[in-house]
């Protein structure tokens, strides 16, 4: 389970957040591209935005779930 208390720091605010134990695997960004992108200097994925639609809501709640090492979070 992602923790809240270690959230990379490129997370815009909201329900969901990417903490630093992120491997940089490519599901979220494959998942919801829309919603997640890379660091690419940091080698991590971010949350730079929000979902706003039904459909952007279930692709990030699908990233969370497939996330091989839990580092997606969601507080909503």
């Amino acid at each position: 389970m992602a923790d809240r208390t270690d959230k990379v720091a490129q997370n815009v605010a909201g329900a969901y957040y990417v903490d630093s134990a992120c491997i940089d695997c490519d599901v979220c960004r494959d998942t919801a591209p829309d919603n997640f992108t890379r660091h690419d200097t940091g080698g991590y994925s971010y949350v730079f935005k929000q979902p706003q639609t039904d459909d952007e809501r279930a692709l990030c709640e699908e990233a969370l779930l497939s996330c091989p090492v839990e580092a997606i979070g969601s507080d909503g």
